[in-house]
């Protein structure tokens, strides 16, 4: 038994022996083919320099470079400098090119004016259809013009070539200027000075306010037709004037800026007549949207709204009947919810305008809530009534006097006793 038991081991010892060699000889080839694998992964990863290598080595990448190459003819450098000229347009020179073809179109205008008014008699046939070519040409280069000044630095780059001062005579001129030059010109001033408030404070120092005002209440009694052009001249007003504290303080000074709202939303009555004429819809639109922004901004108060407090008064009556258009409805009724939260005035949509808005407003959310439309229109205007009827109930009569805000030191000079010197 003794000699069996120590063969026993010394076989089972030999089998270990030759276990931990076999895995000695598999953990080394593992590890040569990990490190074959890692360098060829490395040199996929390294690949893109060994392609920019190659890149450098020739000319243009994809042919090597020769000793007979030539230099570039004369022909080829010219087309070249021509591409290079041609395909990047500069808006500034393009700018300087329209005002010139512009100011030699004014003159073509007055000196066919002139000639006319010396002689007595009416232009040819052929200087009709030279002045309307003109014309067309004119409005595509306004047009242009109008979409390079959208930019805030080609808007600050054309006032540097007074381009404003332009503008504003170009639109004076009812007589010699076509109807449809002097609405793109009204087009290009509104674009220029929207939310641009150096350009809207020399605008302000050249008197645009006063001109614009004038101008629209001698459309309104030179032509039947003029609610277009009226429309644009509150455009250029609108945006002249809003988000600009001392613009708006301005308006509202002008002695005619009341009437020029009542007017453009089509409160005006007639001499001798008691009828209310009709407005054109974007002129109607506009003058809301100006109102609007004059009535809610920041810097308005309660006597700013009660100046106003006609418009007010007749938006609230007239334009939420249901036979208005819906973003014409939508708008005002923003406007009437807007003015009851900020709580400055609203005495004017109180008394028996209040029963009257909340009797239209209860038939108008019934109605909306019936109709099964997907309408995006409906939806809106539904929640702008709710809210309405809602302020409407909780809104309070303007108190008879205005508090002043309550400064954190109190009001005049303060004790010496109290606070700390």
């Amino acid at each position: 038994p003794p000699p069996t038991h120590t063969i026993t081991t010394t076989s089972a010892m030999s089998d270990t022996n030759n276990n931990t060699n076999t895995n000695s000889a598999n953990s080394a080839n593992s590890a040569t083919m990990t490190a074959e694998e890692q360098q060829q992964q490395d040199g996929k990863q390294w690949a893109w320099l060994g392609l920019l290598k190659w890149s450098l080595s020739y000319t243009d990448g994809t042919s090597p470079s020769s000793p007979d190459q030539q230099p570039m003819s004369a022909q080829d450098r010219a087309f070249l400098e021509e591409v290079m000229t041609n395909g990047v347009l500069d808006e500034n020179e393009r700018m300087k090119v329209i005002l010139e073809t512009l100011t030699a179109s004014m003159e073509v205008y007055r000196q066919t004016t002139n000639s006319s008014t010396s002689t007595g008699e009416e232009g040819s046939n052929d200087d009709d259809i030279t002045n309307e070519s003109m014309t067309t040409e004119l409005s595509v280069l306004l047009l242009e013009l109008r979409d390079i000044v959208e930019q805030i630095d080609y808007a600050r780059a054309f006032c540097a070539l007074q381009g404003l001062p332009f503008l504003l005579g170009c639109i004076q001129e009812q007589s010699l200027v076509p109807r449809s030059i002097r609405a793109a010109c009204l087009g290009i001033l509104a674009t220029v000075c929207q939310n641009n408030p150096p350009v809207q404070l020399q605008l302000l120092e050249l008197g645009s306010i006063r001109i614009l005002s004038d101008l629209f209440f001698e459309e309104s009694t030179t032509s039947t037709t003029s609610s277009m052009l009226q429309a644009k001249i509150v455009q250029a007003m609108s945006a002249n004037v809003r988000n600009h504290d001392m613009a708006e303080h301005v308006f509202c000074q002008v002695p005619q800026a009341t009437q020029l709202m009542e007017e453009g939303l089509g409160l005006h009555i007639a001499a001798g007549s008691n009828e209310v004429s009709s407005k054109d819809d974007a002129l109607t639109k506009r003058t809301l949207f100006f109102l609007r922004a004059l009535i809610t901004a920041d810097a308005a108060d309660r006597t700013r709204v009660r100046q106003f407090a006609t418009s007010i008064a007749h938006v609230a009556d007239t334009f939420l009947q249901e036979s208005n258009s819906p973003d014409l409805r939508e708008l005002s009724l923003a406007f009437l919810v807007t003015l009851l939260q900020q709580k400055k005035s609203v005495n004017v949509l109180l008394g028996s305008r209040k029963a009257r808005l909340a009797t239209l407003g209860v038939q108008r959310i019934a109605a909306l809530r019936a109709d099964d439309d997907d309408d995006d229109f409906g939806a809106v205007e539904l929640d702008y009534w709710e809210q309405l009827l809602v302020m409407l109930a909780r809104a309070e009569p303007d108190s008879a006097t205005t508090v002043e805000p309550v400064l954190l030191i109190g009001a005049g000079t303060p004790a010496t006793d109290t606070l700390p010197q």
